[in-house]
């Protein structure tokens, strides 16, 4: 009995194979990308590259084992929620407002430890962040702010949030 099981088990691991999600990689730069919109020094360009992209763009660098699956579900899965939270890839088309406060999530990120995620960073080891990579983030975040709040009228930088719904 537990040898039909097995095989039946090894059978269904040999099917799911074949059922794979598509990869989140483009050929080509986005017109939206952040580096069409900001400034991008290369010192931050590189942080971003080896600690943020592979969830918060439109091209993952994948690792192997993102050719097995069900492992390759749940990082697609994963690769989908961070693109949903913040797409530098995307981020020129984002609301001035939405921007700001993305930016701003990012130093709360980063000054808190949240991100880069510790389940990445255990297999990942790269993409581990020093404290000055984290300051020059801060930093690189903080300045797009001044400049947003130079060249934007401060009630276009809030978050607006839209009437609540009527109470019965």
């Amino acid at each position: 009995m537990k040898k039909k099981i097995f095989i039946v088990l090894l059978v269904l691991l040999v099917l799911i194979q074949f059922f794979r999600p598509a990869r989140n990689t483009s050929a080509a730069k986005s017109p939206a990308d952040i580096s069409n919109a900001y400034a991008v020094p290369e010192d931050v360009n590189t942080i971003l590259t080896k600690a943020c992209f592979d969830c918060h763009s439109n091209n993952t660098n994948y690792p192997w084992y993102a050719n097995i699956q069900p492992v390759a579900w749940w990082l697609d899965n994963h690769i989908q929620e961070g693109k949903e939270e913040l797409n530098f890839s995307e981020f020129g088309a984002y609301r001035p407002a939405k921007q700001f406060h993305k930016l701003e999530e990012v130093k709360e990120m980063l000054d808190e430890d949240e991100m880069p995620l510790q389940s990445y960073t255990i297999i990942h080891t790269d993409a581990k962040l020093t404290g000055a990579e984290k300051e020059k983030l801060v930093q690189w975040s903080e300045d797009i702010r001044s400049q947003m709040k130079n060249k934007y009228p401060a009630d276009s930088l809030v978050m607006k949030r839209g009437p609540k719904p009527p109470t019965q």
